[in-house]
């Protein structure tokens, strides 16, 4: 079993929850919740995985937060 980090952000125009794994193409989705966003991820997911393990073209490394004046 692998894991994949999601990030999520929720779109301030439709209130929907959009989730998306950095570097891994076509792995993205939305949900009107966290549930239903991890649900359809997992499908995704899932679904893309049926025709082979992905080329990855980044790697997650994290987020930072920076102060502009």
């Amino acid at each position: 079993m692998k894991s994949y980090t999601v990030v999520i952000e929720r779109c301030p125009e439709t209130g929907l929850f959009v989730g998306s794994v950095p570097g891994f193409p076509g792995a993205h989705s939305q949900g009107e919740s966290l549930d239903e966003l991890r649900e359809n991820m997992h499908e995704v997911i899932a679904m893309l995985l049926e025709d082979g393990e992905p080329v990855h073209e980044s790697e997650f490394v994290g987020t930072e937060t920076l102060e502009v004046s």
